[in-house]
């Protein structure tokens, strides 16, 4: 709610009783407060929080957070099959899992950020032979998703991702 307070006819929003008691200062008279500089001094303080209350209102989504459920998830682009397309034709059988004859899902956790880069990489769960670093590798090259999108806004979002390495 804005109005006009005080003398100086400000324009102030009023958020909570710790900015009403602020406001309260600033239509003291100046000689009833310790002098100009706390006048000065409040009025400061309260551009200041005023200013980290409206960036908070025009950004919901501190800029750190990552998400797991969000409005609509990131998109690979082409969409699912282009996704296991781009695995099957990047993924190279590492030759000791071969000879090993290691086979399983490896399970990859990652960061899709808000411009659809893939970041924050890593093994949740591994079978070892090279095929976890494999999976990392193949991860880390994919071409930027269309981001996940929460309130409509671009999020980042933690994804996991099984890739499956099975001997022919």
């Amino acid at each position: 709610m804005a109005q006009k307070v005080g003398i100086q006819n400000k324009l102030r929003l009023s958020f909570g009783i710790g900015m009403a008691l602020a406001l309260m200062a600033t239509m003291a008279p100046q000689e009833t407060i310790a002098g100009k500089n706390t006048i000065q001094i409040l009025d400061a303080k309260n551009a200041e929080i005023l200013e980290m209350q409206a960036e908070a209102a025009s950004n919901p989504f501190p800029k750190d957070t990552i998400f797991v459920k969000v409005d609509q998830f990131p998109i690979f682009p082409g969409g699912e099959g282009a996704r296991i397309q781009f695995l099957r034709e990047n993924i190279s059988y590492p030759e000791a899992a071969r000879s090993a004859r290691i086979q399983g899902n490896v399970f990859v956790a990652f960061v899709v950020e808000k411009d659809g880069s893939i970041t924050n990489v890593r093994v949740v769960r591994g079978v070892g032979g090279g095929l976890d670093e494999e999976a990392v590798r193949v991860v880390k090259s994919m071409p930027k998703w269309a981001p996940g999108l929460k309130g409509g806004q671009p999020v980042r979002v933690e994804f996991t991702m099984p890739i499956r390495f099975v001997l022919d």
